[in-house]
């Protein structure tokens, strides 16, 4: 076998190539997974362009499964040859951070967040799992690697967005964007007993989806404004849950003005611009409206992955829908140019190796 493997790799701001690298190896808590399936992420545009500052020879990628090519000498539980499923965020779940229970934070702020970041990401045809024992997860003999490749971000950040939404049982919730991980939010709030789901976007394909996935309402926020429907929608109060999926001030900022006292506005979305995030202050209850701003990152591990594994399995949802278009390896230049572009009702594209 050759030692050298083809990856996808950034070479500074707006720069992107395929290069030659080593296959990587393991050290003794480690894993070398060989990439069947991957998934381009929006994450990924905003990290090449430069959202997180410049990055030089940095594999890019971050979602992906694959098939257990080699294992640390410590590693117990799995063999070579185990499809496995991989969070984005891969925490130590040893240091301070982890056992405070806030892993995706591990060592610093976002410090889960290795792939593309601090280490090569999985945008290869080989790529490295730190602590493999605990982000490891055994795939499912009955789910497809193209869907098991949906648990590894965007249905655990998009569940996230619900989870911290602090959505009562029969409550409402409004979920600003119907993108990929907005989609999953909308799942998830209706997974969690909300009795009313209101998903906002400003394309068709999007909200037609939003309608799929659960919401009983989908606003399209170039003919309404959504905060007044929503508001109409709840008796003038208010929605007692907004999850904000895109990362963005006006969406950030319609959460605010969506939600009734003692509400829970849920971050989900990666704000890519800009210095500041700024609240809007008399919807704000000038500072004393009890309202709760709860943010959070993908939340991995294998507990995790095997829950969002467990719901595949069991058919409580099925992320495949969000596979727009496929591409082979070769193209996945195109692939994360058509992310940025969103152009032929670019959602999700699913990368084959």
């Amino acid at each position: 076998m050759s030692s050298l493997m083809k990856a996808f790799v950034m070479q500074g701001i707006d720069r992107v190539e395929f290069a030659d690298k080593p296959i990587p190896t393991p050290g003794p808590n480690d894993a070398i997974v060989k990439t069947t399936r991957a998934l381009v992420c929006t994450s990924d545009v905003h990290t090449v362009k430069g959202a997180i500052g410049d990055r030089s020879g940095l594999t890019l990628g971050h979602e992906a499964v694959g098939i257990v090519a080699k294992l640390g000498s410590e590693v117990r539980g799995f063999r070579e040859g185990d499809r496995v499923a991989v969070n984005a965020i891969t925490p130590c779940f040893q240091c301070e951070n982890c056992q405070r229970g806030y892993p995706s934070q591990c060592g610093e702020m976002l410090g889960g967040w290795k792939y593309a970041n601090i280490k090569d990401g999985s945008f290869a045809e080989y790529f490295h799992v730190n602590d493999a024992k605990a982000n490891l997860t055994p795939i499912p003999d009955s789910i497809s690697d193209d869907t098991a490749v949906y648990a590894c971000d965007m249905m655990s950040t998009g569940f996230m967005g619900a989870e911290h939404a602090n959505i009562p049982l029969g409550g409402t919730v409004a979920i600003f964007a119907q993108g990929p991980v907005g989609l999953m939010a909308t799942v998830g709030a209706r997974l969690l007993g909300a009795g009313l789901v209101i998903g906002i976007d400003g394309m068709e394909n999007r909200l037609e989806l939003s309608r799929h996935f659960g919401a009983d309402v989908a606003l399209n926020f170039n003919e309404v404004d959504p905060v007044e429907e929503i508001r109409q929608l709840t008796g003038g109060v208010g929605v007692d849950s907004a999850i904000e999926c895109l990362g963005a001030q006006p969406t950030f900022e319609a959460c605010i003005k969506a939600t009734r006292p003692g509400a829970t506005i849920s971050v989900a979305g990666y704000f890519g611009h800009g210095d500041s995030v700024n609240i809007p202050r008399l919807e704000w209850g000038v500072g004393m409206s009890d309202k709760v701003i709860r943010t959070g990152l993908c939340p991995g591990g294998n507990v995790r992955m095997s829950r969002l594994l467990r719901l595949l399995e069991t058919g409580r949802v099925d992320p495949s829908p969000l596979t727009t278009h496929s591409f082979d390896f070769d193209d996945v230049g195109k692939a994360l140019h058509m992310m940025e572009t969103k152009e032929d009702g670019m959602l999700k594209p699913l990368i084959r190796f």
